[in-house]
């Protein structure tokens, strides 16, 4: 192999998936907070970055741009390498990397979300169908129980299979079930409540 195809089998992939990476530990949570004046959502509520507990502050606009930012992230790396004709494995990794970028962003010590907006925001880019699918079973479970960590927990449980039934691509499909294991664990907390049925809906600040 000449060194231009080792740059390019070895080194874009790379580049690519450490982009990924670093765009997905921008914590727009974090963000938004400062710039609206609010307390960090490190240190009130449930000490999550994500929307939720922005919401419960009673602001809602952070918490909607913080949604927003968070999804962008997710979708904007997975459609550039899509756009960019990088190869499926290579695409599935960037996947990966920018909802484990915001799991454990490097810019807050590896102190980050859930990633449910975020791991929202890489299937839509992969197909608009599967994260459509997702949204919906989230909206049905939210609307049924008002608790956002549950509603969160089906649409997990829920994406391997859709994307098995609608996607073509093994690599796409393992790397759903990877953000599907991945956001069990980030709500291992939030399942401990449930069980408990101590776990707050969504009205409570």
């Amino acid at each position: 192999m000449n060194e231009l195809g080792f740059i390019t089998v070895t080194l874009i992939p790379i580049v690519w998936i450490v982009a990924a990476y670093l765009v997905g530990s921008i914590s727009f949570g974090i963000i938004f907070s400062k710039f609206f004046g609010l307390p960090d959502p490190r240190t009130v509520g449930s000490g999550n970055i994500g929307a939720t507990n922005i919401a419960r502050s009673g602001k809602k606009l952070p918490a909607i741009l913080t949604l927003l930012g968070d999804a962008l992230k997710g979708w904007l790396p997975v459609w550039l390498a899509l756009q960019s004709d990088m190869l499926m494995w290579v695409v599935a990794w960037v996947g990966l990397a920018v909802f484990l970028g915001h799991l454990y962003p490097v810019y807050h010590k590896l102190k980050g979300g859930k990633g449910v907006a975020t791991a929202l925001g890489v299937m839509l880019a992969v197909s608009p169908w599967l994260g459509l699918a997702c949204m919906l079973a989230w909206g049905i479970m939210f609307a049924i129980s008002r608790i956002s960590s549950l509603a969160a927990l089906m649409a997990a449980a829920l994406s391997p299979v859709f994307a098995f039934l609608l996607l073509p691509y093994k690599d796409y499909v393992w790397m759903v079930l990877m953000m599907a294991v991945m956001l069990f664990w980030r709500h291992k907390t939030n399942i401990q409540k449930l069980i408990a049925g101590t776990e707050s809906d969504f009205g409570k600040k």
